[in-house]
């Protein structure tokens, strides 16, 4: 299994938060999920009315990569929220991190 891996859900997300506050990039903690193995969401406001909204998955080489949802295209801040609603309804250990950067930077890749 790769170290990746291992790292618990809760240790990786809040180094991933206080590194891009220190990088300049605000990021926020929107939801707690599973401590150890939650699926994490992270949305990316654009500042404009629009966001990315992103999971993190596993390829097909097994590696952990961020994935473009639903459709892989960016959307209304509106359709954002509703996408992260209902994915969290589908599954209440899910965790929310939302970054504001309007070149659509993902501080975690």
């Amino acid at each position: 299994m790769n170290e990746e891996a291992r790292i618990p859900t809760h240790i990786w997300v809040m180094a991933g938060v206080r590194q891009s506050n220190q990088q300049g990039i605000p990021a926020m903690l929107r939801r707690r999920g599973e401590a150890m193995d939650g699926l994490v969401y992270l949305k990316i406001s654009l500042l404009d009315g629009h966001a990315w909204v992103l999971t993190r998955q596993r390829d097909l080489d097994n590696r952990l990569t961020w994935v473009s949802v639903p459709r892989g295209e960016k959307l209304s801040e509106e359709d954002a929220e509703s996408y992260l609603e209902r994915a969290v309804q589908r599954d209440p250990d899910s965790w929310i991190i939302e970054v504001e950067d309007p070149q659509g930077a993902n501080p975690f890749a």
